[in-house]
């Protein structure tokens, strides 16, 4: 008995020694990436590369940062409630174990392991030539919503898993029908889940260069309309990159890029907190 509990605690330490490296080692990566790119790209922000036009002299990054804007919010727009709402539907309406809901998250995991320079492909085909939308933000806020939907759906479903029977018992046993108790009582409680999924999106659209280099095009404008073409900033950091001369700007872009994914998870984080509370049905 002495001999398997001592072999235990050598187990159990031994796996918190990995734990501890392996996370200390995630941590340093982020931390040298973080450092490099602000190092680098700091000393080079400059007030021309936010004038509202893009010139071959100042190589603006402003017109990519409000197609990036406008990129992320038409996608949410259309990829949150479809996901949401299928989600919604595998948890809380589609009986368990049934074969249809098998094949949806199935599909959902295929869709998940696709490269984006495959989505790429599809949107170009489908969304530019077949459908006609030509290379504009649209056509890449379609072909974005398609790469990020299993994962709304995924992070929605897993959410309200995570949401105790008991407030739906609980709510029913008040008397409340069957949408008012996920809209009042189980979809305030999953916010947070929900969020999670959102701000992942969000990233995945901030960074995605493949998909609309093929859809959304290159083209350094702010967009005038949906059908506008447009250069997102990852993109702009792309083609900065592949100009010897323009290396600065890219990190700078980077530095940019980089304070955008800050402020959206800090406002997502205090959204969830704020609504998190919001239980009762």
């Amino acid at each position: 008995m002495n001999i398997k509990t001592g072999k235990r605690k050598i187990s159990d330490i031994i796996l918190l020694v990995l734990t501890w490296t392996f996370a200390a080692l995630t941590l340093t990566a982020l931390l040298f990436i973080v450092v490099h790119i602000l190092a680098n790209g700091i000393p080079h922000l400059t007030s021309s590369l936010f004038e509202i036009r893009w010139t071959t002299a100042n190589v603006s990054m402003m017109p990519s940062v409000i197609a990036t804007v406008a990129m992320v919010a038409v996608t949410l727009c259309l990829v949150v409630p479809l996901g949401m709402f299928t989600g919604i539907y595998l948890v809380e309406y589609a009986k368990k174990g049934s074969r249809y809901v098998a094949v949806i998250r199935q599909a959902t995991e295929m869709l998940a392991g696709i490269p984006s320079i495959v989505y790429g492909l599809f949107g170009f085909l489908f969304f530019v030539q077949f459908v006609g939308l030509g290379r504009s933000l649209i056509a890449g806020a379609f072909t974005l919503a398609i790469m990020v939907l299993p994962l709304i759906i995924r992070t929605t479903e897993e959410a309200l898993k995570s949401v105790p029977d008991g407030y739906r018992e609980g709510a029913f046993a008040l008397g409340a029908g069957k949408l008012r108790v996920i809209f009042r009582t189980v979809l305030p409680s999953a916010v947070p889940g929900v969020l999670a999924g959102v701000i992942l999106a969000t990233g995945r659209i901030v960074g995605e260069t493949a998909a609309l280099i093929f859809t959304a095009g290159t083209a350094p404008n702010i967009p005038e309309s949906l059908y506008s073409s447009v250069r997102t900033l990852a993109v702009h950091m792309w083609v900065l990159s592949g100009e010897a001369h323009h290396i600065n700007e890219a990190y700078a872009t980077a530095v940019v890029l980089l304070v955008i994914v800050l402020i959206v998870n800090t406002v997502a984080a205090a959204v969830a907190k704020a609504l998190a509370p919001g239980r009762v049905a």
